[in-house]
């Protein structure tokens, strides 16, 4: 049944109504980011042009996604918020005057260029693009659009998880070696001159059932997803690890792509399956983080972890501070008051402590999780203030009428 789904996806006709229509009033920074991240990443010409075209269309018209993310501009002094110096254009300052006028005029967006949601598509799509080589569509990548390419990807990885068990690749200890211990296992890294890297990274995606490691040809190693990732490996632009715990079993595989200055930048962490991995090997995931020379990007696989990189400020102030860190690790002050202004959602996993960083966390309550708000220790005014919160909510006011 997968096979038949992944062929009526490969050739379903490309369709005109492909891309939603949506005024986006960043859109030029929008296509010179994607455009700048693909010159980054050396992209072929025919998936740089690709991504100029059809992914920035995607992502003005298609992509959904909370706030910050994707905004609607409610008036023109958020749009200039946004903006910062950049004066806003000249027809978005006329169509936002005219709906405070009244007049009932489509809607004006923001999408953020560099959002989390944004780069784990581009992940995602650069990955298909770049394994089309071979296939039916090498030369035609323009036919295909962002919807066909993300089903075709959605679809292709149910076909390998199917295909998993049907050939069972061995272990090949010389293909890795070791890198750094953790409290429950050990990371190796993936060596790019090995003879046996590919079937290693077969060998991965077997035991993680993901495509890190999924050749078309299961026998040669060659082709399909685990070529882009191989390739890479092997001419030194990506850099590719493995957290195995007992007799080498994978529990996390992380790739890193190589950056200006020798720095690397985590594009991937994932467990088994492609989900985040699991709590307990949180630390040693932050140890990696580390220990290796990584810039400042955070990827969003860190974040579902619980996982953030302090900023500089932070780290110029006490210099007995790591750059990566568990949320929960942020105790101090101005670390909890970073965390909440960052990225609020995390802040529950820590333990609130200051009352400055209590009162901040009860002003914005509805950013903050639940949990966290329940296990804050509160003061009688903190107790009182939320439960006059409670009482004027709507949706107690409407208990209230009944």
């Amino acid at each position: 049944m997968v096979e038949i789904l992944v062929s009526q996806a490969m050739t379903a006709p490309t369709t005109a109504s492909a891309y939603k229509a949506r005024d986006v009033v960043n859109a030029p920074a929008i296509k010179a980011r994607i455009q700048a991240r693909s010159a980054e990443r050396g992209d072929a010409p025919e998936i740089a042009a690709w991504l100029a075209n059809h992914f920035c269309r995607h992502v003005i018209g298609n992509v959904q996604a909370d706030p910050p993310a994707v905004q609607r501009m409610a008036d023109a002094q958020a749009l200039q918020q946004l903006l910062g110096r950049t004066p806003a254009p000249a027809w978005a300052q006329e169509r936002l005057a005219k709906q405070a006028a009244g007049f009932a005029l489509p809607d004006l967006w923001w999408v953020e260029p560099d959002a989390p949601e944004v780069l784990a598509l581009e992940t995602r799509l650069v990955e298909f693009l770049s394994t089309r080589k071979g296939t039916s569509l090498e030369g035609k990548l323009q036919r295909v659009n962002a919807p066909q390419a993300l089903a075709r990807w959605t679809l292709e990885h149910l076909a390998f998880e199917k295909k998993q068990h049907s050939g069972w690749v061995e272990h090949c200890p010389s293909a890795v070696h070791g890198l750094l211990r953790g409290q429950h296992g050990t990371f190796v890294e993936f060596d790019g001159a090995s003879p046996t890297l590919r079937q290693e990274m077969a060998y991965e995606s077997q035991m993680m059932g993901h495509c890190v490691g999924q050749f078309a040809d299961r026998k040669q190693f060659f082709g399909g997803y685990g070529e882009h990732y191989a390739e890479a490996c092997e001419k030194g632009r990506m850099r590719l690890f493995s957290y195995r715990t007992g007799s080498a079993q994978p529990r996390i595989t992380v790739n890193a792509y190589l950056k200006e200055g020798g720095l690397l930048q985590i594009e991937q962490i994932k467990g088994k399956q492609n989900r985040p991995p699991i709590a307990r090997y949180a630390a040693d995931v932050v140890a990696l983080l580390n220990h290796l020379p990584l810039n400042a990007v955070v990827p969003d696989d860190a974040l579902v972890m619980g996982i953030v990189r302090r900023p500089a400020q932070l780290l110029t102030a006490d210099a007995t501070l790591t750059p990566w860190c568990v949320a929960a690790d942020m105790r101090s002050e101005a670390e909890q008051l970073w965390l909440l202004q960052q990225h609020p959602d995390l802040l529950d996993l820590s333990t609130l402590r200051s009352p400055l960083v209590q009162w901040m966390a009860i002003a914005r309550k509805d950013s903050v999780g639940a949990e966290g708000m329940e296990r804050m220790p509160k003061t009688p005014a903190q107790q009182h203030t939320l439960e006059l919160a409670r009482r004027r909510s709507p949706a107690a006011r409407g208990r209230a009428r009944q």
